[in-house]
């Protein structure tokens, strides 16, 4: 019988907006990230991660991968536009992708789960490219959970998500806020390869946040 794994994707907003305390918030996190999930043998067996960061384009900064196979974290870097839908397009075809290769090395794999991060409106129309990626007929569509902070739009974040939204409160500064959100990523990959690995059936189990310190959270749009 093959176990079950938990394929979880960062897709992290890399324009100029994103210049200073926010991307830096990140890129100290991520490394502190993939330290905690390789460092337990239950979670690093069960969870795959991997980043997609997007500006003008989108690029995978990290494979999906098994955490015990990484040896360096990307630094993600402020580049171009806000454009949404090059991201939610490079997504579905990495995915695609993604699932056929678990699939090939015995696995099986969890529906996707997607920690979607910007900080304000996109540049581009991007709703094609969303709603190919969220479609049923699509068999491998992803769970997505929105954050946003700065200038974004709550209606945006909204029509994003597709299982829970989270915009920020104001109350943190945009740094500390990047930190939670980056602790809510850890929690998540943690608590759900641990509930998956002690089930009595051995299926996966997906553990996300129902609230997130200082962030309001949003009902998605109905798909």
């Amino acid at each position: 019988m093959s176990e079950q794994v938990l394929p979880f994707y960062l897709v992290c907003d890399e324009s100029y907006s994103m210049q200073g305390p926010p991307l830096e918030a990140i890129n100290q996190e991520l490394p502190l990230i993939y330290q905690e999930i390789a460092s337990n043998p239950v979670v690093a067996d069960r969870a795959r991660l991997g980043i997609i960061g997007f500006s003008t384009t989108a690029e995978v900064l990290l494979p999906l991968a098994d955490l015990n196979d990484v040896h360096s974290i990307p630094q993600l870097t402020p580049r171009g536009a806000t454009n949404y839908g090059a991201a939610f397009s490079l997504l579905k075809q990495t995915i695609e992708q993604d699932i056929a290769a678990l699939k090939q090395s015995g696995h099986t794999p969890y529906r996707p789960t997607v920690f979607f991060l910007t900080d304000g409106l996109p540049t581009d129309q991007w709703h094609v490219e969303h709603k190919n990626l969220v479609d049923r007929d699509f068999k491998a569509y992803p769970t997505i959970l929105a954050f946003g902070f700065g200038d974004v739009d709550a209606t945006t974040l909204q029509q994003i998500a597709t299982f829970r939204a989270f915009i920020a409160d104001g109350d943190m500064a945009p740094a500390q806020a990047l930190r939670e959100f980056a602790r809510q990523l850890l929690n998540s990959v943690v608590q759900s390869a641990v509930a998956s690995s002690s089930h009595p059936s051995g299926a996966a189990q997906l553990i996300v946040p129902d609230q997130v310190q200082g962030y309001t959270v949003l009902a998605p749009d109905p798909i």
